[in-house]
């Protein structure tokens, strides 16, 4: 949700918070700049199927890369964070599978690696790691307002770049949290087929829940973020909001697994050595969100859509709880993945 400035960084840092939003409600790079190697994908010519153009490559280590990306559906470069699988550079006639992660609000492309082991999850896997920057709060939307589309990014210009430089294939699995966990449910609705996987971490589901309108207004404002130029006026453009919303489309994800999980707000031991500030907000954003995801989860199952659930106690909104989950989640990703096998020769 829109929020002030984060007040925290490293392994304590809240993302997707309203400090003002949470206490009303009581509720919710390092790296060597390198060339990329010769035998690393080719980004310098222009993909015109694409929509897209990386326009510049800093090699992070062996197997991760931060990519420049020229976006002609966003009119401007995004960064891209992306872990190679294993013998991605030996294996060249093999395509692999595909696991986007997408951030939080007021966080970016780098948090997955800055404040987990996602590479160390990733070494083995024969998956590629795929990390897009989508805005401080970019909502995973396409704007009303025009601009920005970030839907058109990563769902369009970003897969087929990953297939045409990168020898990604159609298996493919989001992962979300916060913000990013509504733009991974959002993503997998709104584009039937596309995922086989997603998995929402301490996400709000329901855009007509009273209270997390109000949320997202009142941290919108504080951020200086309209609502009105992401999805329209609430009223006049309901569809536009409805469309958006992952509560209002249950029949959409069926196809795609789902996985929903979200912490009860009380403090435990993943939050000792926090800043007392830290912990308080952190379990007032996660508090009033068991309930709605619980009930999102049973209208999941109502019509026939594979979802599971962990719903935790105790459990605040905050990265050790998210680093725990990517664990949890990680092997029945890799096998939604077909993981076991890793990659697939290329056709």
């Amino acid at each position: 949700m829109p929020s002030a400035p984060t007040l925290f960084t490293g392994r304590a840092r809240l993302t997707g918070l309203s400090l003002l939003a949470c206490l009303s409600l009581l509720t919710p790079l390092g790296g060597t700049a390198t060339a990329a190697a010769t035998s690393g994908p080719d980004h310098r010519s222009w993909s015109s199927d694409t929509g897209a153009w990386i326009t510049g490559v800093k090699t992070i280590d062996e197997r991760t890369l931060d990519l420049t990306v020229l976006s002609r559906a966003m009119r401007s470069t995004v960064p891209v964070r992306v872990i190679l699988p294993k013998g991605w550079y030996s294996e060249r006639r093999r395509t692999f599978p595909v696991v986007y992660m997408l951030h939080g609000g007021e966080d970016d492309y780098t948090s997955w690696t800055r404040e987990t082991d996602v590479e160390v999850l990733a070494e083995n896997s024969g998956a590629l790691v795929v990390m897009p920057d989508g805005g401080r709060y970019g909502y995973y939307s396409d704007w009303y307002a025009g601009r920005p589309r970030w839907e058109t990014f990563h769902t369009s210009e970003l897969v087929r770049l990953m297939e045409s430089r990168f020898r990604a294939n159609s298996s493919r699995a989001v992962i979300g949290l916060s913000m990013g966990g509504f733009g991974a449910l959002n993503y997998a609705a709104r584009h039937r087929g596309m995922f086989r996987y997603a998995a929402s971490m301490s996400s709000y589901v329901d855009l007509n829940d009273p209270l997390v309108r109000f949320l997202l207004d009142l941290g919108s404002r504080g951020d200086g973020t309209d609502l009105h130029d992401i999805w329209g006026d609430p009223k006049e453009h309901d569809d536009i909001w409805q469309t958006h919303n992952p509560s209002a489309m249950p029949r959409a994800f069926r196809g795609t697994k789902v996985h929903l999980s979200t912490g009860n707000g009380t403090p435990g031991p993943l939050d000792d050595g926090n800043p007392s500030g830290v912990t308080l907000v952190g379990a007032l954003a996660e508090a009033a969100l068991p309930a709605s995801v619980s009930k999102f989860a049973e209208s999941l199952r109502s019509v026939g859509v594979d979802v599971t659930t962990n719903l935790y106690e105790p459990g605040t909104h905050s990265w050790p709880y998210w680093e725990r989950e990517l664990h949890r989640i990680w092997p029945t990703v890799m096998k939604e993945l077909d993981g076991s096998r890793g990659a697939w020769p290329a056709q």
